[in-house]
C-alpha cells in the first residue's frame, strides 16, 4: 500500500511564506504525477498544483499563479510546494495527492488514487 505523509503546515501572516512537503513511501511506486489541492472552510476540495516529471508537465491553480511553485524529487516521490506572499484565502487544509498512471488534466481529484491525511495552513490576516 501507497502512503502519502505531509508536513509544513501551521499559522503563518498574510505576506509570509511557508514550505509544504509531502513523502511517498510503501511498496515500490513511481510517480507519474503529483500534485497538491486544498480544502477551505465549507468549499469543496480545490486543484493547487501538480508535477509530472516524466511528462515535463507543471500546473498551477490561477489563485496561486506566480505565488506558490511545485517541485520535488521524482526518484524519492517526495514533493514540495513552496507558499509565498500567502493570503488569508489561502487558509486550507493541503492535501498532497499521487497517481502512477497517465493523468489526462493533472487537475482533477478523480485522476489522483492515493492522498494523504492532509496538513493544516492558517493564514492571518
Amino acid at each position: 500500500q501507497v502512503q502519502l505523509v505531509e508536513s509544513g503546515g501551521g499559522l503563518v501572516q498574510a505576506g509570509g511564506s511557508m514550505r509544504l512537503s509531502c513523502a511517498a513511501s510503501g511498496r515500490t511506486f513511481s510517480a507519474y504525477a503529483m500534485a497538491w489541492f486544498r480544502q477551505g472552510p465549507g468549499i469543496e476540495r480545490e486543484f493547487v498544483a501538480a508535477i509530472s516529471w516524466s511528462a515535463g508537465r507543471i500546473y498551477y491553480a490561477d489563485s496561486v499563479k506566480g505565488r506558490f511553485t511545485i517541485s520535488g524529487d521524482n526518484a524519492k516521490n517526495t514533493v514540495i510546494l513552496q507558499m509565498n506572499t500567502l493570503r488569508p484565502e489561502d487558509t486550507a487544509v493541503y492535501y498532497c495527492a499521487a497517481s502512477h498512471t497517465h493523468l489526462a488534466t493533472m487537475r482533477t481529484r478523480r485522476e489522483y488514487d492515493y492522498w494523504g491525511q492532509g496538513t493544516p495552513v492558517t493564514v492571518s490576516s
